[in-house]
């Protein structure tokens, strides 16, 4: 007796790199046993996440997105523009502009503003950022935390504390291919400061309109690229003085345009590529579980 199979896409933005499944025709069964089969580099198909396109009686559509362990992210910067452009080019959505995704920061607005033939660039109104210490959320007396200084085994380092639906910790850097990413990434990402751990951005000013960024994602490890971290990054430079409100940002998987409007919120745009489409036969661990 052979195994029932899953039809997956793989897809990337800007490197960070998704096995992407329509949850409207398919039942993943347990999407977090799945997604540590399927992201495993050495044993699946290897990603920095599972995106499931489900529907929604809010929006067009509800996107939900695994980490590589199976933790369930609140947003996917990277993962959403890509689950648009899934949205679109397999007729899940009807239109291509104006639609709307529930997603686990709530329902963001995102459009298809250029279509290739394996690359789609999209732009997405991700929200207003959030400030607050308890809205990262971080532990702390009320307010916001800019440029605070937070000691991390025996070394202070000065955070920028940023909710993009999920936590950010934003540390400028003079050179960001010299920071120890593999000892301070997971020290910070882990820190009592932060009580439901975080994401963390190592970030060089190259300009007033040109940031730098390496990526340390909770759950995951160093990224290629963080689209919600690319806004928190956006959104740090320019509550601290170190950069206009319309940026790009430069990551190691490619490029992200930040446009950051109090009345509006943050706006991110950038490329969503397709790379293959496969079949994963699911185990009865997967199967039997439920969304």
């Amino acid at each position: 007796m052979t195994s029932p199979t899953l039809p997956f896409a793989k897809m990337h933005g800007c490197a960070n790199d998704y096995v992407v499944v329509d949850g409207l025709r398919h039942d993943v069964g347990d999407p977090a046993a799945f997604a540590r089969e399927v992201c495993d580099r050495r044993r699946g198909v290897g990603s920095d996440g599972l995106l499931l396109a489900l529907p929604s009686e809010r929006a067009d559509l509800r996107m939900r997105m695994f980490n590589p362990d199976g933790s369930e992210a609140e947003m996917c910067g990277n993962g959403l523009r890509c689950l648009v452009s899934f949205a679109v080019e397999r007729g899940l959505v009807e239109r291509a502009t104006e639609l709307a995704i529930e997603t686990g920061a709530g329902i963001l607005g995102a459009s298809l503003v250029a279509s290739g033939e394996d690359s789609d660039e999209v732009a997405i109104a991700m929200g207003a950022p959030r400030l607050e210490r308890a809205d990262v959320p971080m532990e702390g007396p009320s307010g916001r935390a800019i440029d605070e200084p937070l000691d991390v085994d025996g070394t202070t380092v000065a955070v920028t504390a940023v909710g993009m639906g999920n936590p950010h910790a934003v540390v400028f850097v003079e050179d960001v291919d010299a920071v120890a990413l593999e000892q301070l990434g997971p020290a910070i990402e882990t820190h009592a400061a932060f009580p439901r751990r975080t994401n963390v951005e190592f970030v060089q000013v190259l300009a007033s309109d040109a940031l730098r960024q390496r990526t340390w994602e909770r759950g995951v490890g160093e990224t290629l690229a963080c689209g919600t971290g690319a806004c928190a990054v956006g959104v740090a430079a320019a509550l601290t003085g170190r950069a206009e409100r319309d940026v790009t940002v430069h990551l190691r998987g490619g490029d992200l345009r930040i446009a950051w409007d109090e009345a509006d919120g943050v706006r991110m745009t950038g490329p969503a590529v397709h790379v293959f489409d496969g079949t994963w036969p699911l185990s009865s661990e997967v199967s039997d579980g439920g969304l």
